[in-house]
């Protein structure tokens, strides 16, 4: 994990439709009082009226305790800003729960905020177990086509160990898929001496690689 350096707090709550100074099907202006002189009791109760002020002045005293402790947990400055942004967002969506006689506003801000931490963690691990199952996926089917590529190439050369005619017989049945009747016809020999050829080729083709599988069969 990165080592978790101080640094400035994220810029402001912007652009999330949370504070304006117009309601939509209004025609005022509403004049943004400042609440920097309130103390955090008052201003837990304004937070939890819905006072919008309340969240500007909310975010300006605690978002810098907020980005720090999500910067020592991830490690990384952008996560902590992401994560101070959700912090904020969370708690003014939901802050018809917030109950001011059983905490304070910043008390239950760092609650949300340990939420969020956890939530991005657990983020992190998700992905790191879908690209550990890809990896996984990817070894797995090179294995497969290199397991195929080796059998193919032993097949090819125990037929060239076969007699000519066999040898003809069994790559148009293994490499052009050919049935009994079409080998006969392609070659102009009997049906029945294209089956006897593809028994006896099979049966010497399974004997050599017993042979040569011995040493590792259980």
């Amino acid at each position: 994990m990165p080592q978790a350096t101080a640094a400035a707090p994220p810029a402001p709550i912007d652009g999330v439709g949370l504070v304006s100074g117009r309601r939509r099907g209004e025609r005022r202006t509403v004049t943004m009082v400042s609440f920097a002189g309130i103390d955090d009791h008052a201003l837990g109760r304004e937070f939890a009226a819905g006072d919008e002020r309340a969240l500007r002045e909310a975010y300006a005293r605690w978002s810098p305790l907020v980005f720090r402790l999500a910067l020592r947990s991830l490690g990384d400055r952008t996560d902590a800003e992401d994560v101070t942004q959700q912090v904020y967002i969370s708690a003014w969506k939901g802050r018809h729960t917030f109950d001011l006689a059983r905490s304070t506003l910043s008390a239950w801000l760092v609650g949300i905020a340990r939420h969020r931490i956890a939530d991005a963690h657990e983020a992190r691990a998700r992905a790191r177990r879908l690209e550990e199952t890809l990896v996984l996926e990817a070894s797995a089917g090179s294995e497969a086509v290199d397991d195929d590529l080796a059998e193919r190439v032993m097949v090819a050369e125990e037929l060239e160990r076969l007699e000519p005619v066999p040898r003809r017989v069994m790559k148009l049945a293994f490499y052009d898929q050919l049935s009994h009747s079409q080998i006969a016809e392609t070659l102009g020999i009997p049906i029945g001496t294209v089956k006897s050829h593809v028994r006896r080729s099979l049966t010497r083709l399974r004997s050599r690689w017993e042979v040569d599988d011995g040493p590792y069969r259980a």
